[in-house]
């Protein structure tokens, strides 16, 4: 198989990969559902920030300043560019988290009424559901979940036979074509792609159903963004949000991308300096978009790193991105069903779904499976992933995770796989 891009110059750009970490093994990182490691450019990004115009932005007229305003802004066209959007229309949030809480707060409470539904999905990370709850709540509004597909009684964990996959994990659409025909909806909320099961959903479908009732449809892009190329405009969803932290860039920058004319009704989700026109003792006004929404100092450094973070990606080409991905994805899925006792949630189709692998083998614990790999080197994620009403329709308390990216390798993939072996014969597991 030949790789669509360069994945050794690429992890050489990467200085942490080349870490020893427990009894000296090589670090493999597979927890990029979670974060994912930062290239040299953009810490030295960040650097040269710090080291050569640390100064605010928008506030002063020397050069400092003047070039800080620059790169800070700058960041924000290339994040427009990235997902097809206009400057005005990118706001800066500290990640998807809050970029969801702000719509909830400045949006939700301004137009969701007593007696109107929210709807999400089953799949929802926490960060899509809790503020959808406390709005309701509030609001004397309705909750109501998408299912997804899934048999919970698909087939025993212990089992000695290989993988045993449940089903894809897709949601139920006719759930969604029920809840809009019988409840008054006033948005939709769904993830793009699912940070447990790796499914992609259909948001442009979603989108085109919500659009003829009057529905805004918000989506998470926290697990999409950093793996396949974005155009809200071809979408056409009316909120979008996302982090940097997942797509090479640092930590305290998030996205919420909203339609000019949604952002212009709201009202600001926090109060301060540089989010306003005017200030009086008994009144004031707001500044033009998108600083109405971005009060007090920014995280101005990690802006510019994520600025470039998206170069870097860019560079690759997010085409390529997604293509060197999906060959990864088709070679897990084919190196995980040699696994006995191991049961895979979520499609086996490359083509549906992403590079985030749950599982659970046999019954081992997910936490005591994620130490047995970590001895080897290779860093997963082990628990409910934020995603505990999911972990309840699965029928599990907890799963293992693997979460590949571009940097990532058949190779560590196939160390993997060996250490799951190793896993198995330590716990007696799997036949």
């Amino acid at each position: 198989m030949l790789s669509i891009i360069d994945v050794e110059r690429i992890r050489a750009d990467f200085p942490i990969l080349s870490r020893k970490v427990r009894n000296g093994k090589r670090l493999i990182y597979f927890d990029n559902a979670a974060t994912t490691q930062k290239p040299r450019q953009v810490i030295d990004a960040i650097y040269n920030y710090y080291m050569n115009y640390n100064a605010n932005i928008h506030r002063a007229v020397h050069q400092l300043s003047e070039e800080a305003t620059e790169a800070y802004e700058g960041a924000r066209s290339k994040v427009a560019r990235f997902i097809n959007a206009k400057d005005e229309e990118v706001v800066f949030v500290r990640n998807a988290t809050e970029a969801i809480n702000l719509v909830a707060y400045a949006w939700g409470r301004a137009n969701i009424d007593a007696g109107d539904t929210i709807v999400v999905s089953e799949m929802e990370h926490h960060s899509n559901i809790v503020p959808w709850q406390l709005l309701a709540k509030e609001k004397g509004a309705k909750l109501h979940y998408i299912r997804i597909d899934y048999n919970a009684d698909g087939g025993s964990s212990t089992s000695s036979s290989t993988i045993n996959y449940s089903d894809d994990g897709s949601l139920i659409m006719d759930d969604l074509y029920d809840v809009i025909s019988h409840a008054k909806v006033k948005l939709v909320a769904i993830s793009h792609m699912s940070n447990v099961l790796g499914t992609i959903n259909p948001v442009k479908e979603i989108v085109d159903i919500c659009r003829d009732k009057g529905i805004r449809v918000l989506v998470d892009g926290a697990q999409s963004t950093p793996h396949m190329p974005i155009d809200v405009k071809d979408i056409d969803c009316d909120f979008f949000a996302f982090s940097a932290h997942k797509m090479l860039g640092p930590t305290g920058v998030g996205v919420l991308y909203a339609k000019r004319d949604i952002l212009d009704a709201m009202d600001p989700f926090i109060g301060g300096g540089d989010m306003i026109r005017e200030v009086h003792k008994h009144a004031a006004s707001w500044n033009d978009l998108p600083w109405k929404f971005e009060a007090g100092t920014p995280n101005i450094a990690d802006v510019i790193g994520f600025g470039a973070a998206i170069d870097y990606l860019n560079a690759i080409g997010m085409e390529n991105v997604r293509a060197y991905e999906h060959q990864l994805t088709e070679y897990m899925l084919s190196r995980l069903m040699e696994v006995k006792g191991l049961r895979l949630y979520g499609s086996k189709e490359a083509d549906r779904r992403g590079a985030v692998f749950s599982f659970n083998l046999a019954d081992i614990h997910p936490h005591d499976l994620a130490t047995i790999l970590d001895e080897d080197g290779i860093a997963i994620r082990s628990g409910h992933h934020c995603a505990q009403p999911l972990m309840e329709r699965l029928g599990v308390a907890a799963t293992s995770r693997a979460s590949l990216y571009i940097y990532n390798t058949r190779e560590e993939i196939d160390r993997f796989i060996d250490s799951l072996e190793r896993a198995r014969l330590i716990f007696r597991v799997g036949g």
